[in-house]
């Protein structure tokens, strides 16, 4: 397969994908070696990305997947496109549940309800049920949580290693049990 041909196919799978895809599948499906599709994706994204022709698409990775994203330079115009009330905004408390999981997990409920003082049982529903949050063990019986591959996709990171450092600021929770007791 010609390079500009394999960077086209590329570009088209990645045009269909409804989420990230794995450097792996994408050489898998044009029998392409994996270091030689990681060279094409990240020759993509740097030409997309490039300061003097700026687009409204950017190519991401995340997690260890690729995907096209809106780009950030625009945001505010997606934003003002979207219909208001087309997708649910998270509570405050919500926010504040999903902060406290994304800088201390694996966590478990009673542990984040520790750091926050309320019961949240509710709100871990919640982010469970948006695929924000989801359950990565256990620890004497009480489920642990961590976030997402979705939570990286809205929050537009790459990693958990981009969170601005907050982590300092949050109570220490290691000599919290898995049920919120000292």
């Amino acid at each position: 397969m010609s390079e500009i041909h394999t960077q086209g196919a590329i570009e088209a799978i990645l045009m269909v994908v409804d989420e990230p895809v794995a450097v792996a599948d994408i050489a898998a499906a044009l029998d392409v070696p994996e270091p030689e599709i990681l060279t094409h994706l990240e020759r993509l994204r740097d030409e997309y990305a490039h300061p003097d022709r700026p687009r409204g698409f950017e190519l991401r990775e995340v997690d260890g997947r690729w995907r096209f994203y809106s780009s950030r330079l625009y945001a505010d115009a997606v934003g003002a496109f979207i219909v208001e009330g087309q997708s649910a905004r998270l509570s405050q408390a919500a926010l504040e549940t999903l902060a406290v999981v994304a800088y201390r997990q694996p966590v478990t409920r009673g542990q984040v309800s520790q750091v926050r003082g309320v019961n949240v049982d509710s709100v871990m529903k919640t982010l469970s049920a948006r695929g924000l949050v989801t359950e990565v063990g256990d620890v004497g019986g009480a489920v642990q949580y961590g976030t997402t591959t979705e939570f990286l996709e809205r929050m537009g990171l790459g990693s958990l290693d981009e969170l601005p450092p907050l982590a300092p600021y949050l109570p220490d929770l290691a000599d919290v049990d898995g049920e919120g007791e000292r």
